[in-house]
């Protein structure tokens, strides 16, 4: 079986094409261009250098969220954009899920940190046990004191990953009561070979979706969206 994946929830962009158990190539990219820019060029760049003909794919992983709700809509629309024209399902991967399998049998708690502004952050907690990733806590908006507070309380050795840990290092550091590390810079970021290993997963599971019932899972309202809701109950209360 065979899976294109699309990552471009943060500021990271990635195409990966994984085929059973071996990751055929992998194009990642975290530079200051908007996705919209990257993700196709990477992806004729991969086809073109492992000989991929789009049409043998079985299926179009995409990072579904939380994450840059810029960057989710460009990979939803891209992944839809391709689905249709290839008449192919999609699999809408769990943003935090995949970031925490960077980090594939590793003993202690994980715990994936994105950037949500406002000194909060996507986030989850997991483990591996039987060779399985085992979600504790289910990816979610909190704040940084709430997770780090759910993970003292669980008083377990953790992993901390993502884009949110230099935001959020200073405040770790001074709260956190258990023995935690942060991950090295090859995997503490998102990565589209994990979008594209859970999306075989699902696949097997018979977890698809057409490209269009697609939706990209936000997980909060947009900043715009905050602002209108703030400038309504103003104009209520007036």
């Amino acid at each position: 079986m065979k899976i294109l994946a699309l990552e471009s929830s943060g500021l990271v962009a990635g195409i990966a094409v994984i085929e059973d158990d071996n990751l055929l190539g992998e194009y990642t990219v975290n530079y200051k261009k908007t996705h919209s820019q990257t993700l196709l060029p990477m992806l004729d760049e991969v086809a073109r250098m492992i000989e991929l003909d789009l049409n043998s794919i079985d299926a179009i992983a995409v990072s579904g969220g939380p994450g840059s709700f810029t960057g989710l809509r460009i990979g939803s629309a891209t992944a839809k954009g391709l689905g249709l024209a290839l008449d192919k399902p999609l699999v809408h991967v769990p943003t935090v899920d995949a970031l925490a399998c960077n980090l594939w049998g590793c003993e202690s708690l994980i715990c994936p940190l994105m950037d949500a502004r406002r000194n909060q952050t996507y986030t989850g907690i997991y483990r591996f046990c039987g060779g399985q990733l085992e979600i504790l806590k289910q990816q979610c908006a909190v704040g940084i004191d709430e997770i780090v507070a759910e993970v003292n309380r669980l008083g377990q050795p953790v992993v901390f990953l993502g884009d949110g840990v230099p935001v959020f290092s200073t405040y770790i550091e001074e709260n956190c009561t258990v023995p935690y590390m942060f991950a090295p810079a090859h995997m503490n970021k998102q990565r589209a070979g994990a979008v594209a290993y859970l999306g075989l997963q699902y696949v097997r599971a018979g977890l698809i979706e057409s490209a269009t019932e697609h939706r990209p899972d936000y997980l909060r309202m947009s900043q715009a969206e905050r602002n209108r809701a703030e400038h309504s109950d103003q104009n209520h209360e007036n």
